[in-house]
């Protein structure tokens, strides 16, 4: 019974935009799960979810693994947009440049997100050398980090 609870809220703070407990207790209830605001209030505690700000200034509950990946993601927004100065590829290969002294931590920024189709990277002081499987993907990385840096 716990287990199926706990996966349904999961699944709603995901569905809908739950801002408060008593919002998350009347969905339960409408899925048939007839729950108290304790209960509630200790499932929150063991998921970890927490309150994120959307872009709309409104507040919802996220799933604590949720909100360590927007961490991660804001941190390395932050760090691209203080370090990189700009991105190009060919082929398969993609050169981050960087300002002096920041490729190391723009490197190590970029091995902590989870990338798709990232073979390795090296980072020297400048710059940074990174191996993508296929031109494609070197392609939509030199995008995204382009989108990040252009929007400080």
């Amino acid at each position: 019974m716990k287990k199926e609870r706990l996966k349904k809220i999961l699944e709603i703070i995901s569905e809908y935009p739950i801002s408060t407990q008593e919002e998350l207790l009347a969905k339960l209830r409408e899925s048939g799960l007839d729950v108290t605001q304790a209960t509630v209030s200790r499932d929150i505690k063991e998921l970890r979810i927490v309150k994120s700000m959307e872009s709309n200034g409104q507040y919802r509950y996220i799933s604590g693994a949720s909100a360590d990946a927007e961490m991660l993601g804001n941190k390395f927004r932050s760090i691209f947009s203080h370090s990189v100065k700009s991105s190009d590829y060919a082929g398969n290969m993609l050169v981050i440049h960087c300002f002096n002294g920041m490729a190391q931590a723009a490197c190590a920024a970029f091995d902590s997100m989870t990338w798709d189709g990232l073979v390795g990277t090296i980072a020297g002081d400048d710059t940074v050398f990174v191996l993508c499987r296929t031109e494609d993907i070197a392609r939509q990385m030199r995008d995204e980090i382009n989108n990040v840096i252009k929007n400080k």
